[in-house]
């Protein structure tokens, strides 16, 4: 039985130490007064209801989440349907439109202007386009900007349609996306079903929030779990890996699993070799700030229009620009009662990077996350996690080694996992030799 350490409480240090428990002497570590990273579920008191409204991690779905989806299915923990759109709109409602069939002209002035029609056109277009590409390396080939530039799209599809579509997808900076690999984006739209109108993937949702998972996955391993012990510092030793923790002292363990963000991982370690400051150096986080609260203001004004999913372009400047081609964030409202089923006169929100226009007296929680930043030199920092994982008796895994969802945590876990495994099977002594007489019977 080894000594294991996990660092970090979000879904893939939850899912190693789930792995772990039951063979292994397990500490786990978490910095905050809570588990479950960026899975976070708040209780809404209404006048005579109470609803369980998710803050970060919302939805899965049956195509793209096999890993977390079995895991759901082993713990028993129940999912429902959950109503997956998109929409996109400006703060004065003279602009707005969803991808359902109703909310595509839910501005009838739609119909007739040019440049709405041909961004319709242009999706089509870059949809077969994309599609082309999708099979090829991901990280290979020209970036967004320049398969944009070279393939002559119109503004409206770039600023109204492709870059918040794949900033609300990431969490990611707009301005950010155009340094993106084009291959990078189109494997995953395509991996989603995002490139066509058909066989797309049903949507899910933790049937009472996301919370339900969490209690699950960690009921047979809760006490221990050590919450606002901030690890300080990890040595790597020939023979052991020594941690620091808030309150703890230093401790000594067999093999640790580092399941913290790419940046917090590497801040951690006393001794980062060069492999390691390069690969987890080339993975940034960036933070942004979550607001749950019931401003339906922050809704599209036309209700065709309404989405689960509802865009922020904010002004449209003279030029025609709207603000978020340099707001620095991705701007956008989540309606949680479209997305989980949530029965309620009141519209539940959850809105990225838009605090300032909410009415504060409606304001429920304020959550902070960081979402990783994909960069062309991250992508291929990501093929280089043989290079430090399962190395000086140190693992790591996390959403930022895949495409930074709940299933590249579960995956990387799992991967951490099965290489503990047979590094444990490695040291293991042999078996005694057996004795003569035995040979002999």
């Amino acid at each position: 039985m080894a000594k294991i350490a996990i660092v970090g409480t979000g879904v893939a240090g939850l899912t190693a130490a789930h792995r772990l428990h039951a063979d292994h002497d397990l500490t786990v570590y978490e910095a905050g007064a809570r588990v479950g990273g960026h899975t976070h579920t708040v209780r809404v008191d209404l006048a005579d209801e109470t609803h369980w409204v998710d803050t970060g991690f919302i939805v899965h779905n049956d195509r793209n989440y096999p890993r977390f989806e079995a895991l759901m299915a082993e713990l028993g923990v129940a999912t429902q349907p959950s109503r997956m759109s998109f929409s996109v709109s400006d703060d004065g409602g003279r602009f707005e439109y969803s991808g359902t069939p109703r909310g595509v002209f839910a501005q009838r002035s739609h119909l007739l202007d040019p440049r709405f029609l041909r961004m319709i056109a242009d999706l089509l277009r870059f949809n077969r386009e994309a599609g082309r590409i999708a099979g090829g390396p991901v990280g290979a080939g020209p970036s967004l900007r320049e398969l944009l530039a070279d393939g002559g799209y119109s503004d409206w599809f770039v600023e109204r349609l492709i870059v918040p579509q794949a900033s609300a997808v990431w969490s990611a900076d707009p301005e950010q996306l155009w340094s993106f690999p084009a291959s990078f984006l189109a494997a995953f739209f395509d991996n989603h079903g995002m490139l066509g109108f058909r066989d797309r993937p049903r949507w899910r949702t933790v049937t009472g929030g996301s919370h339900r998972y969490v209690d699950a996955l960690t009921r047979p391993f809760a006490d221990r779990i050590r919450t606002a012990t901030p690890v300080r510092s990890i040595v790597r030793r020939p023979d052991r890996v020594e941690i620091a923790a808030d309150g703890c002292g230093v401790e000594r363990y067999d093999e640790v699993v580092i399941a913290t963000h790419s940046d917090q991982a590497l801040a951690l370690l006393a001794d980062p070799t060069p492999a390691e400051r390069e690969i987890l150096g080339a993975i940034p986080y960036k933070r942004n700030q979550a607001v749950l609260h019931t401003d339906s203001a922050l809704l599209p004004r036309r209700r065709a229009a309404r989405a689960s999913w509802n865009f922020h372009l904010g002004a449209i400047g003279p030029d025609g620009r709207p603000e978020t081609s340099d707001a620095g964030a991705p701007r956008l409202t989540y309606w949680m009662n479209n997305l989980q089923a949530i029965d309620s006169a009141t519209d539940l929100c959850v809105t990225l990077n838009r605090g300032d226009r909410i009415d504060p007296a409606k304001v429920i929680e304020t959550v902070d996350y960081a979402h990783p930043v994909f960069t062309p030199d991250g992508v291929a920092a990501q093929a280089r996690h043989g290079e430090i994982s399962g190395v000086d008796r140190t693992h790591y895994c996390g959403a930022y080694w895949g495409w930074g969802f709940h299933e590249d945590g579960v995956v990387s876990a799992e991967r951490a996992v099965e290489r503990i495994g047979a590094t444990a099977r490695a040291i293991a002594p042999a078996p005694p030799e057996p004795e003569p007489e035995e040979l002999a019977a």
